[in-house]
């Protein structure tokens, strides 16, 4: 048993964020079925490298579920939906606002069929305001929300994050917001429909930078490794590569001091609180820098775990996946396809006693349960 057990999800969505999100769903139970056009609409498939002609960009949002192909400005193929839709619990799209309603498949016809249908419409700015009909990729979300300008070096030009970071924000609260209007539903027995932003998520996403500048009119600046608030809360470069140190509070301080032997620093005026080390951040970063240097990493985080101090090396992706934690917890999971063979993943990072999270599919192919999930349809 699993906890999306009978759940029923149809997917009209591509690339990532809703895709990424109905994934999860899958994870826990629910039967997702993609669907997309005959030609293929979902760009991802496209988008390198590729193992076996299948491209990994789009394994990694699709395992789980099955494809069935539909030409959506068919009537017939259009019937086809609609006769899916009265079984289905959820739809999810990610097309321009307004096109579901111009195909006939907006909220307002879809619970007319089925009153219990939830819809979720994923898009880059919302089913209301200036930009509503405006197609928003990650980068720009990126770039329009502020996120952009606090992420890169000082010197350096405004930088995205090395992942889609705000398709896969607005991918968990894909899942959020559908778990809720599900559990609504069964209090109320009525569908709903999900309006999600990327450019909401990624502006409700900027924490402590967004509480600064609302209730204060603090500006964060770009910063590189540092921290807007919090210092010493950067990378330095140990003998042998760089080192994240995270002293995060005064206690934390303290045992830094003692570790480097530089206990004068507590009662140093210019670094006795975190107020006065972020003033005086560029003096305190210049000593630490010349302390790091005469260690390696590994003694460095012998020492921080020794004192209770959080630190962690700048590891390249390749090192991310083989240190020992990552090893220890059982991250990398495999699965087979009958097309493409076996297929390495990141395991979905849920680990509840209960939950009973399976790997029964990989990414389906174009349409690969069309004439079987059909057939089931009509009888």
């Amino acid at each position: 048993m699993r906890p999306l057990d009978n759940v029923k999800i149809l997917d009209l969505s591509r690339v990532y964020a809703a895709p990424a999100g109905t994934m999860i769903l899958a994870d826990l139970g629910a039967e997702v079925i993609r669907v997309e056009h005959p030609a293929g609409s979902d760009s991802m498939r496209g988008w390198g490298p590729f193992i076996n002609g299948e491209s990994t960009y789009y394994i990694c949002a699709n395992r789980n579920k099955k494809s069935i192909t539909l030409n959506l400005k068919d009537q017939s193929d259009k019937e086809v939906l609609l006769d899916l839709v009265k079984e289905a619990d959820v739809i999810i799209d990610n097309f321009k606002a307004g096109d579901m309603k111009k195909m006939g498949l907006d909220y307002e016809q879809l619970k007319q069929i089925n009153p219990r249908i939830i819809q979720c419409s994923v898009t880059g700015f919302g089913q209301t305001g200036p930009l509503a009909a405006e197609p928003g990729f990650d980068p720009v979300i990126q770039a329009m929300s502020g996120l952009m300008d606090v992420t890169g070096h000082p010197d350096g030009e405004a930088t995205k994050v090395g992942v889609p970071i705000a398709d896969i924000l607005t991918s968990h609260y894909v899942v959020i917001g559908i778990l809720s209007a599900l559990r609504m539903r069964d209090m109320t027995g009525k569908g709903q429909f999900i309006d999600l932003a990327l450019l909401d998520v990624q502006m409700s996403s900027l924490a402590n930078v967004a509480s600064a500048y609302l209730n204060t009119g603090f500006k964060s600046n770009r910063l590189g490794n540092q921290h807007n608030n919090v210092a010493p809360y950067q990378v330095f470069e140990c003998s042998d590569g760089p080192l994240m140190f995270c002293v995060g509070t005064e206690d934390q301080f303290k045992k830094f001091c003692k570790m480097i032997n530089r206990e004068g620093w507590v009662t140093d005026e210019r670094f006795k609180t975190n107020s006065l080390r972020k003033q005086n951040e560029d003096v305190l970063s210049a000593y630490i820098s010349d302390i790091t240097k005469t260690k390696t990493r590994d003694e460095w985080l012998e020492l921080l775990q020794q004192y209770k101090i959080p630190g962690g090396r700048v590891n390249t992706i390749e090192e991310a996946f083989q240190q020992p934690q990552v090893v220890a917890r059982n991250l990398v999971g495999e699965i087979e396809h009958p097309s493409y063979g076996t297929v390495k993943f990141v395991r979905n990072p849920l680990q509840h006693s209960e939950l009973n999270i399976s790997y029964e599919y990989g990414a389906p192919q174009l349409g690969e349960h069309t004439d079987d999930l059909l057939k089931i349809n009509k009888n």
